[in-house]
């Protein structure tokens, strides 16, 4: 991808905090619907989002990744744990509490036509916000929408159209116009250019980068490939069965991945030069364990080339250093992979 967003400063001041958050989603059996187990989606995850940067949020489908942006957002209810924002906990905030909140902390979602209206027009989509939380004066909103549409690289008088007029990339477009008609300080972005073709997320990660510069947003930025969450992020943590695994500044973690997992994605990502792939290489095997009945230790021993007795018993730790992973045996030598400047 060429001409990536510059990335602005981050403030040491944190933003947001996640401390020990699980969300579980029970599972029914029988005809009485009765409780026998639990998905541990999210299981004991804590992490820092300082304000001005992006962090990307990386691991393979079903690892919960998504689970994590929708608790975050209160789309979901944790089951334990604590979310503060702005030193703020919001875990348990009713509804109706939660709605100054909703202003300063916004989602994008991966599929902008299923989180469209089909029925409405886009400028009554983008009017919403402004009526539902007073943003604005009745006789401004049409201005308002108008220059959302704008910092969003469509025409304003695109607003006359229904979301099915529209292609993938410019729905997209209209969903982040709305995430950001709230003027929020952190926005959740939810795998916003996995259903997108490679030229078209190149333009919504260079929009993102924009808007990041010009409104002073923070994100987190979920994907399941490690292109794009290389492209935009500052720093990246590696989920694997709904633990993170790895956390650290882009450019350390890319150069000298510490975590098994964090180097078999790498892997996985093609560079530009083929034959920088060869150094470090290593393959995973079998299948994801079920995240209702996890593995004991490490989660990822069943899968790991380096699994040795300790790691089938024990649970490794996630350090709290810069750069830090959940592993009893990290790996010490440079992944051989380009980073990107």
């Amino acid at each position: 991808m060429s001409g990536r967003p510059e990335v602005p400063a981050a403030d040491d001041a944190p933003l947001l905090q996640v401390e020990h958050l699980k969300t579980y989603y029970p599972v029914k059996s029988g005809i009485f619907s009765r409780t026998t187990g639990f998905i541990r989606a999210v299981d004991d995850v804590s992490l820092t989002i300082r304000k001005g940067e992006t962090l990307g949020l990386v691991g393979e489908s079903g690892c919960g990744k998504s689970t994590i942006g929708r608790s975050i957002v209160r789309l979901e209810n944790p089951t334990s744990g604590r979310i503060l924002f702005r030193d703020e906990d919001i875990t348990t905030k009713t509804r109706r509490q939660l709605k100054p909140v909703r202003t300063r902390l916004q989602i994008i979602f991966q599929d902008p036509y299923s989180s469209l209206n089909p029925r409405k027009r886009v400028s009554e989509l983008l009017s919403e916000p402004f009526i539902a939380h007073k943003l604005a004066d009745k006789k401004d909103i049409p201005a308002r929408v108008g220059r959302l549409l704008e910092l969003v690289g469509l025409p304003r008088g695109s607003g006359n159209r229904f979301p099915h007029e529209f292609s993938g990339g410019q729905r997209q477009r209209i969903g982040i116009a709305r995430a950001i008609s709230f003027e929020p300080e952190l926005i959740v972005c939810d795998e916003p250019v996995s259903a997108l073709d490679v030229s078209i997320q190149a333009q919504i990660l260079n929009l993102l980068g924009d808007l990041q510069r010009e409104l002073k947003l923070t994100y987190l930025f979920i994907a399941h490939g490690i292109g794009a969450v290389k492209y935009i992020s500052t720093r990246i943590a590696v989920m694997y069965l709904g633990k993170i695994v790895e956390i650290g500044n882009k450019e350390e973690l890319f150069r000298n991945p510490k975590h098994p997992y964090t180097r078999i994605l790498l892997n996985a990502y093609p560079p530009p030069d083929p034959e920088a792939r060869s150094a470090g290489r290593i393959l995973i095997r079998g299948d994801v364990p079920s995240p209702e009945h996890p593995p004991s230790g490490c989660r990822f021993h069943t899968r790991c080339p380096y699994v040795r007795d300790l790691c089938r018993t024990a649970e490794p730790p996630l350090g709290a250093e810069a750069h830090a992973a959940a592993c009893h045996f990290p790996l010490d030598e440079p992944s051989g992979l380009p980073v990107l400047k």
